[in-house]
Parts: structure tokens; C-alpha cells; sequence
């Protein structure tokens, strides 16, 4: 067993792993965040992405010790003090979603994509989300989200420096 500790949502952890636990079974089985998704195990559908140190990892290929003195966002940290995040509220209001699976592993690659390119154009959000499957809505109304979240995270930061 080795020790780690980590920072998930905002919260620290210490806690006994097997070397060989990968951050994904971590995440759900420790520390019961489940909506962190177990898709394909593989690395292809990006189902199983977080945020580890500020920036998206597919949780299904990394070790739970290597992000020990990292912190870990995940799907439930986004919201911040009950509100929905800009792209949590973009998925629900552009009909983001069908099924759901892939949404939480999709909303994290966007919301890392927009760090990245706060103003992406519709080619740069595709190139930016194609590690990221979905087998059911055809993109569109995800692609839609991610520009709607992108107006309103800008909106916000210009409204931030506005009051500066």
C-alpha cells in the first residue's frame, strides 16, 4: 500500500491505495465521487476525465499516487456554492446531453478547452473535444454549449474587470 494525499473538490485526503489503483477507481470507489465515469477503460472516450492540477486527464490512465500532492477536480467540484458552472448550465440549456455518459468527461474537457481558448471558433471546439465520445447527440448541441458557456465566462470576466 502506499500513502497519498490529494486534494478532490476542494477537499483533502490522505488515504492507503494499492500502487497499481488507477485515479478513476480512486475517485469512485474511495471517495464515492461516481459521477466521474468508468467508460472504456482504455483511454479512448474520454468519459473518465477530471481536472488534475488545472488541467484535463483522462482518470482511466493515470496511477491514484501519481496525483499524490495534486489536486483533483472532478464533475461535482465545478458547481460552486450551488450553482451550476457555465458549462454545467450550457450543457442543460443547449440540450448537451442525451444519455448522459459522456456528459461529466465532456463538460471537464470544455471547461479545459475554455481555459485554454476562452473564444474558440466551432473547428477549435471540435479539435478541442475530440478525445471526448459520444455515441448519441452528433456534437451539435455540444458544440452549441461550449460557445454559450464560452459568451458567459467572458461576459463574466469582463464584468469582473469592469468593477476593477
Amino acid at each position: 500500500m502506499s500513502q497519498i494525499n490529494v486534494r478532490v473538490d476542494g477537499v483533502a485526503y490522505t488515504d492507503d491505495v494499492e500502487p497499481r489503483t488507477l485515479l478513476v477507481h480512486y475517485l469512485r470507489e474511495q471517495l464515492g465521487k461516481v459521477g466521474t465515469v468508468i467508460g472504456c477503460d482504455t483511454s479512448n472516450c474520454g468519459a473518465c476525465t477530471v481536472h488534475l492540477d488545472g488541467a484535463a486527464v483522462k482518470s482511466c490512465t493515470v496511477l491514484a499516487v501519481q496525483a499524490d500532492g495534486g489536486e483533483v477536480t472532478t464533475i461535482e467540484g465545478l458547481a460552486q456554492d450551488g450553482a451550476l458552472h457555465p458549462m454545467q448550465k450550457a450543457f442543460h440549456e443547449m440540450h448537451g446531453l442525451q444519455c448522459g455518459f459522456c456528459t461529466p468527461g465532456m463538460i471537464m474537457a470544455s471547461v479545459d478547452l475554455l481555459r485554454e481558448n476562452p473564444n474558440p471558433s466551432e473547428t477549435e471546439i471540435r479539435e478541442g473535444i475530440e478525445g471526448n465520445l459520444c455515441r448519441c447527440t452528433g456534437y451539435q448541441n455540444i458544440v452549441r454549449a461550449v460557445q454559450q458557456a464560452a459568451g458567459e465566462m467572458a461576459g463574466s470576466a469582463s464584468a469582473r474587470e469592469e468593477v476593477r
